[in-house]
């Protein structure tokens, strides 16, 4: 009986040291089949906007503190200073003219700084959108992005994307004028221009080619993509403009800039997000391919 109990005792202890010995390797292979889970997706079949919303609002709800950080300060921010720039400006002008408020000029007469300073605060958003793209793309890696990291990708590409917001302006704009329709074709083609060039460093004109390349047959689904949030942000701002002219305060202010920050915030990235998932309907690329552009 002893005898056999030495050997049962005996075998176990070898089992056990056997899985002892293998547990580092098993523990790698869980943290490889882990990360390749959260770092890759199965290749989709075609853009679907659900998941884009849901691969967004998750990326933003693990990263809330930064990216509503980086959403104030360049888009609130800006925002609120030429909100209350703007209106001492204006009252300025009817303090030395009262009777001024009757002359619907009145709102032009201050265009030619209004304007530049609007020009000034576009360029806070982007580079808003261009620090969002790569903390997109770094979560989605399973990294834990940075403001330093984010900003200096965005300042490095700053002309780039400057230009490619220009061009996608100016050449959707001026077909929007001419027929609407064909002018949303241009501005859906171009609509992830600028985390192609974030991400893949083609130059303006090759981004913006990339961009068509990669929107062709999904058009219609980013479509209604961005109308959805375009929308939302319509009802948000209403309701927003009407509590500025209710109270017209430094707190409505702040409110506005606010929500124009959170609005902002959220298409750029359902941009990124866009991107990646064009990616892998076109190509099939994991995120993981996405983040070797950097290493």
């Amino acid at each position: 009986m002893q005898r056999n109990f030495c050997k049962w005792a005996r075998r176990q202890s070898l089992i056990l040291a056997n899985l002892l010995l293998r547990l580092p390797d098993n523990i790698r292979r869980w943290n490889r089949g882990r990360i390749m889970t959260s770092a890759t997706f199965a290749r989709p079949e075609k853009f679907q906007i659900g998941r884009v919303f849901n691969n967004s609002f998750s990326v933003i709800g693990r990263n809330v503190v930064l990216f509503v950080g980086l959403s104030v300060l360049f888009a609130g921010v800006p925002a609120v200073i030429l909100r209350l720039w703007t209106e001492s400006r204006m009252q300025a002008l009817l303090t030395a003219n009262p009777g001024a408020a009757a002359d619907p000029a009145l709102v032009f007469s201050n265009i030619w700084v209004t304007l530049p300073a609007s020009f000034i605060a576009s360029l806070f958003v982007l580079v808003l959108q261009s620090a969002l793209v790569r903390a997109t793309i770094e979560d989605l890696n399973g990294k834990r992005p940075t403001l330093g990291d984010c900003l200096q990708i965005a300042i490095r590409y700053f002309l780039p994307t400057l230009a490619i917001g220009l061009l996608v302006g100016l050449g959707a704009g001026l077909a929007a004028l001419a027929l609407l329709v064909p002018g949303i074709i241009l501005w859906l083609g171009w609509s992830v221009a600028i985390p192609v060039q974030i991400q893949e460093r083609l130059g303006v004109f090759g981004s913006m080619s990339r961009s068509r390349a990669l929107t062709k047959g999904s058009r219609w689904s980013l479509f209604g993509l961005f109308l959805v949030l375009i929308i939302i942000g319509m009802v948000i701002q209403g309701a927003v403009g009407v509590f500025v002219y209710l109270f017209h305060d430094i707190v409505a202010t702040v409110v506005a800039a606010l929500v124009q920050s959170v609005m902002s915030m959220l298409l750029s990235v359902a941009a990124a997000v866009s991107y990646v998932e064009l990616r892998q309907v076109k190509e099939g690329t994991s995120v993981d391919e996405l983040a070797e552009i950097f290493s």
